[in-house]
This record gives C-alpha cells, sequence and structure tokens, in this order.
C-alpha cells in the first residue's frame, strides 16, 4: 500500500521547523527551504515528506 503525502500548510510548517513566517520565506529567497506548492490563488503548501527530510539533514548537518 502506497503512502499517502500530506501536504502542510503553512502554519503547521512554523510549528515543525519552529520557524517564523518571514524566516521561512527569507530562506526560500535564498534557497535553503524547498519552494512550497500552490494550492490555490492564496493558499500554498509543502509536501510533508520533503520538510521532515529538510529537517533530517538539519539535524545531521548540525551534529558535525
Amino acid at each position: 500500500m502506497a503512502h499517502i503525502d500530506r501536504i502542510l500548510r503553512r502554519r503547521e510548517v512554523e510549528t515543525l521547523i519552529s520557524l517564523s513566517r518571514s524566516t521561512i520565506y527569507m530562506m526560500i529567497a535564498d534557497g535553503s527551504f524547498p519552494r512550497p506548492i500552490r494550492l490555490g490563488k492564496r493558499a500554498v503548501g509543502w509536501r510533508e515528506s520533503i520538510v521532515l527530510a529538510w529537517l533530517e539533514s538539519r539535524k545531521s548537518s548540525q551534529a558535525e
């Protein structure tokens, strides 16, 4: 059975990664955070698997 990748809205992402909206968008602009996918005219989201992979990469780079 295939795993369904949830779409996380901005507030969920902020809570999950403990960063503010402005910090997230600054990081997107400089290429250090994944770009969101457009869900509607004024709505965006991120694939849960991509955000979790980004978190893991941050943890492993901080451990070095």
